[in-house]
């Protein structure tokens, strides 16, 4: 509670609880006289509605520091990298440990800027992909939802739906490169982002530039062996008798190759062909191109989804997912086959 009594800490706190339940014209700070019991009570609610789910602004564009031209994440306007390069090689992934749920930042639903987010049962299993974004200063040395301190400079990162904290494998589709991250935040709360990382993390995946990177990322644990150096294998001589050993397999699949990843947005999924192929219609005559129809197996049935693409690259998905909402599609879903 102390924290927020910081200035520009509690001015940034007040700002977010704005958004959870203040009075349209902020006016929750009227001249009468207030119980001291409530107004700690309401510092304490303050606090705990700024510390587990920060808001993020709805726009992304970038934003450096000033006098800079330096990249910043596209995720949070007002955010930026440090004002020299900083060197992360030192930094090590994230070791992947036994853990259970934290006590904070876990609700089983919640809700942030009319979004609502339903959390996944379980972290194992995990796996996803999408665009990838970052944070960094705006952030740095504030609360994460698990209660812990961020760092930009950790192998760290935020999800809206997977149980903190949680181990993850975060694959640069584009280059292959590939990093460990604990997850213990949430977030990023802006349109067709998977995942926040941090300063550290995005570096070495070499994405600082764009601001953003299309990503798989996948839920491991303690028990899961880390991706394989990829070098010719050892000679393995057979001893008379005894078959030769097997080279050790990891537990989880090796980050996919570094390539050429194409990015579709998804509209829909249709259980009937005649009203998928009116949803492409519709898209055709709101002057969107590029809509097709891909019938899916799905058990005993068959889904018929409409998908839009290939799209150059973010930015094209972003413009794209205004103008769908425009047309009545709001719930458009990315897809990298």
């Amino acid at each position: 509670m102390m924290r927020c009594l910081n200035r520009s800490f509690f001015r940034k706190c007040t700002l977010r609880f704005r958004s959870v339940g203040a009075s349209e014209d902020g006016s929750y700070a009227r001249r009468r006289p207030v119980a001291l019991s409530s107004f700690i009570v309401g510092l304490t609610l303050l606090n705990a509605a700024c510390s587990q789910f920060p808001q993020q602004p709805k726009d992304n564009k970038p934003w450096g520091p000033p006098g800079s031209d330096l990249p910043a994440t596209p995720a949070h306007k007002g955010d930026y990298g440090p004002d020299h390069a900083v060197d992360v090689s030192g930094v090590h992934d994230a070791i992947p440990t036994d853990v259970t749920p934290s006590r904070s930042g876990n609700p089983s639903s919640y809700t942030v800027l009319g979004q609502t987010y339903t959390l996944l049962p379980a972290c194992k299993g995990y796996h996803d992909r999408g665009i990838a974004s970052w944070y960094g200063m705006q952030f740095n040395g504030g609360r994460t939802s698990d209660g812990e301190t961020y760092d930009m400079y950790a192998m760290t990162a935020a999800n809206k739906v997977v149980p903190i904290p949680c181990y993850a494998r975060v694959t640069n589709l584009k280059n292959g490169k590939s990093v460990i991250v604990k997850i213990n935040d949430r977030g990023p709360f802006v349109a067709n982002r998977l995942i926040d990382l941090s300063y550290a993390a995005a570096s070495k995946l070499d994405m600082l530039g764009h601001g953003t990177a299309l990503v798989e990322v996948q839920a491991v644990g303690p028990g899961d062996l880390p991706p394989p150096v990829v070098t010719a294998p050892a000679a393995v001589t057979a001893v008379a008798g005894l078959p030769a050993s097997p080279l050790a397999t990891p537990a989880i699949p090796p980050p996919p190759a570094a390539g050429n990843p194409q990015i579709y947005l998804q509209v829909g999924a249709y259980a009937g062909r005649a009203n998928a192929d009116n949803a492409v219609t519709k898209l055709t005559a709101g002057g969107v191109s590029h809509a097709f129809v891909e019938p899916a197996d799905e058990g005993t049935r068959t889904l018929y989804k409409v998908r839009i693409g290939p799209l150059a690259d973010v930015d094209a998905v972003d413009k794209l997912t205004a103008a769908l909402a425009e047309l009545g599609f709001k719930d458009a879903q990315i897809v990298i086959p």
